[in-house]
């Protein structure tokens, strides 16, 4: 959750009421007030985008937003609950990079994650696993398809181009 608004790290909050998650809207949104944020936290994450004001006052991340670590790891996407819910991508320094659904800050839906040595699954994922029909391509770019169960892939087939 992020922070309520006061103190060292409060950030800088600006109403954004007449604009939707896509940001074409000039009509007021009905529900809660949706704030746009620039929000330094105290380990140092930053996070701008949108958010939406508790009962208890805090801001919690609601919408579309960017959440940025010291470490340089980077989510650009949708938030519900202070969570990543639904579409996003997520990077990593090393080159990894994760674009699909998410659930709870979770890889949850259908998905593509890159390894950082190029190499590629995309396919359906479940609580961060590889999880359903999914397709790899590895870092030779073959494509293979098959069934992925956690990290086995077991009757993974070589698609061919003919």
């Amino acid at each position: 959750m992020c922070l309520p608004a006061t103190g060292s790290h409060a950030g800088r909050i600006v109403p954004s009421r007449f604009s939707n998650l896509a940001g074409t809207s000039r009509f007021p949104l009905p529900g809660p007030e949706v704030f746009r944020i620039s929000f330094v936290f105290p380990n140092g994450d930053t996070y701008e985008g949108e958010c939406t004001r508790t009962p208890s006052g805090a801001f919690e991340r609601n919408g579309r937003g960017i959440h940025i670590t010291p470490n340089g790891i980077i989510y650009e996407g949708s938030w519900r609950d202070d969570r990543m819910n639904g579409t996003g991508r997520l990077g990593h320094p090393s080159g990894a990079v994760y674009e699909g659904e998410f659930k709870d800050n979770k890889f949850h839906g259908r998905g593509t994650y890159t390894f950082p040595n190029g190499a590629k699954y995309i396919g359906n994922f479940n609580e961060n696993k590889l999880e359903g029909e999914g397709d790899f391509v590895d870092t030779q770019g073959l494509e293979w398809r098959g069934t992925f169960h956690k990290r086995a892939a077991p009757g993974l087939k070589l698609k061919l181009a003919m």
